[in-house]
């Protein structure tokens, strides 16, 4: 039986050959608003440890030197070391460290969310695949959809990717405005949900703001429910 021994973070901290310069250069090429908003030391100190991965890495350099990054202006939200009054960060999404939002997904690591409830995941083979790409759990369908891209690739798409075409479909004309009024840990709820047909005309559906982590746990509790249902099903749904 092998023990794994923890690192400590004087190990985890790589002075030789840091990845956050490598970030800085991708975020200075930003094609749209980019926010580093400040991290909270201890808290990036605590969740480079509960991650146990260098800084030589994009993804331990992100935990350490931010506290979290907002792409097009709040659209996306990647996930740092923590920050202020969020409750979310690396390790709490992860549930990792002292407190811990949710237990783990087993086999994925939940590295950032989308204003529309929409959540990207670091597969560790939890998504049948050896692929240690990134996953987005898409709003519109309720299913797990490869990007085909590692972490870094990920992270430098949404500095210079074509977000506007990605999220085509699902943009209103209010909302940049929108998007600044939530916090951190919010989403929108949106009704009809974009996984109905009847949700498929954004404008037309009511938006309110709610717990990002509420969001994640009642649509991955709904594609439980409806994986095994026939396509055309009618589902009535009672929000309680």
């Amino acid at each position: 039986m092998t023990t794994h021994i923890a690192k400590s973070l004087e190990q985890l901290i790589n002075t030789e050959d840091p990845g956050w310069p490598l970030v800085v250069e991708w975020l200075r090429a930003a094609t749209k608003p980019v926010a580093v908003v400040p991290v909270d030391r201890a808290r990036g100190d605590a969740t480079l440890i509960a991650l146990q991965v260098t800084t030589r890495s994009p993804l331990g350099a992100i935990a350490l030197e931010s506290g979290a990054i907002l792409f097009d202006s709040g659209w996306v939200r990647l996930l740092g070391g923590g920050h202020g009054d969020a409750a979310g960060d690396l390790a709490r999404w992860n549930g990792l460290g002292a407190r811990p939002l949710r237990a783990p997904m087993q086999g994925a690591l939940i590295v950032a969310y989308d204003v529309l409830g929409g959540f990207f995941a670091l597969n560790g083979g939890a998504f049948g695949s050896d692929s240690c790409n990134v996953f987005y759990f898409a709003p519109d369908s309720l299913e797990w959809e490869d990007l085909e891209r590692g972490y870094g690739d990920f992270v430098n798409f949404l500095c210079v990717g074509d977000l506007a075409r990605f999220y085509a479909d699902y943009r209103w004309p209010s909302w940049e405005r929108d998007v600044a009024a939530l916090k951190f840990d919010q989403v929108f709820s949106i009704h009809p949900p974009l996984w109905v047909k009847e949700g498929k005309d954004i404008d037309a559906q009511k938006r309110a703001p709610v717990p990002a982590l509420e969001a994640f746990e009642l649509q991955l509790e709904m594609a439980k429910q409806i994986a095994s249902l026939p396509e055309g099903t009618a589902v009535r749904m009672v929000v309680k």
